[in-house]
């Protein structure tokens, strides 16, 4: 490791000013102004690190870990053109609800219920965020009370979005939801889905 040193000095000047040239001003008493500077000596030290020693702590600084995260792959309920399913795939941190995980995502989760006063915004009362857990169910809190009287005709694997916490902040794993499962148009075979870690994005 190598030392820099800089030195640098305030060097003598003098500034003259003919007071007879300038507009609107009375004239100085004498036709010019001396000004002049002290000599100073200004010492700054500064350490430059080797290239060495540089690359030496770049391989020994490991890389920090990701925090825990839940992978999510959401289906749509229509089919892209050419007949296969729509999945949208992201990451979140657990211990919060579904419904917001969701929408903070940009996932649709009303469909035609979407605009204001045509869902209760996540009070559990209308039932317009339904989801079909594919896989993933035992990340999931177990249904509520709201959910038992809202969907007690419905499958077991489909929740209220807002009713729904997916794990605690350290949980880690995959779900797959189906969105609007009402208005779906595919049958799903249950069978364990793997997604590329690649595909998630937070």
């Amino acid at each position: 490791m190598g030392s820099l040193q800089l030195h640098s000095y305030r060097l003598a000047s003098q500034f003259n000013q003919n007071a007879n040239n300038i507009h609107n001003y009375k004239p100085f008493k004498s036709s010019s102004t001396h000004l002049s500077f002290s000599r100073a000596k200004i010492r700054a030290s500064a350490t430059v690190p080797d290239n060495t020693s540089n690359q030496s702590q770049a391989n020994n600084t490991a890389q920090p870990e990701e925090p825990p995260h839940v992978n999510f792959a959401f289906v749509h309920s229509v089919l892209l053109p050419d007949g296969t399913p729509d999945i949208h795939y992201r990451s979140a941190c657990g211990g919060q609800k579904l419904r917001d995980i969701m929408l903070d995502a940009n996932i649709d989760l009303y469909g035609p219920y979407s605009r204001v006063l045509l869902n209760c915004a996540g009070g559990g009362t209308c039932a317009t965020c339904m989801v079909e857990v594919i896989q993933g169910r035992e990340l999931l809190s177990p249904r509520t009370d709201k959910e038992k009287e809202k969907l007690n005709r419905k499958p077991k694997n489909w929740r209220l979005a807002c009713q729904t916490t997916v794990g605690n902040p350290d949980s880690t794993g995959l779900v797959v939801i189906q969105q609007l499962p009402e208005w779906k148009g595919h049958e799903w075979k249950y069978e364990e889905v793997q997604v590329p870690a690649q595909e998630f994005s937070q």
